[in-house]
């Protein structure tokens, strides 16, 4: 007898419990590919100068939040998550790297998203090479990310 209530507690918890919530089991989507997205990699940002980052972001049920990460790459390790190789200058130890760490939030209900951030290149950081990754969450915390190659220079007069 005892099996048989443990048997029916089982099927009524089971479904019970059942809602009409979505459960989210995709990915949110990072899309550098339209026409004004940027940066892309393997391009050059100058010093004293600013650009724009402009991606758009998806998901299929909502998003959350994003950070944008622009690090040195003088000792040549890798995050890239494109295909393409850029070419790279001679190791060397930093001296006044830029590091630009921050987060962004997303307003709340969006399944899509065209972030648009200015970042100024400060004019007495390191040049060389550096990662640009930008980390996307959804609102439920899976999480993707990109890493883009890049350069920071001197712009040539």
């Amino acid at each position: 007898m005892k099996k048989v209530y443990i048997f029916i507690l089982v099927v009524i918890s089971a479904f019970s419990s059942c809602t009409d919530t979505v459960k989210d089991e995709l990915q949110p989507m990072i899309d550098m590919t339209g026409d004004t997205a940027f940066p892309q990699n393997c391009v050059t940002v100058y010093r004293s100068e600013s650009f724009t980052f402009n991606a758009l972001f998806t998901d299929n049920i909502e998003l959350g939040s994003y950070s944008i990460e622009m690090h040195n790459n003088f000792d040549h390790h890798t995050h890239s998550t494109s295909a393409t190789e850029c070419e790279i200058v001679a190791v060397k130890t930093p001296v006044k790297p830029l590091l630009f760490i921050n987060e962004y939030s997303i307003p709340v209900g969006k399944t899509s998203y065209q972030a648009t951030i200015q970042i100024n290149i400060p004019a007495d950081v390191d040049t060389g090479d550096y990662h640009f990754m930008v980390r996307l969450t959804d609102a439920s915390g899976w999480q993707t990310f990109t890493g883009i190659s890049m350069k920071v220079a001197d712009r040539i007069k």
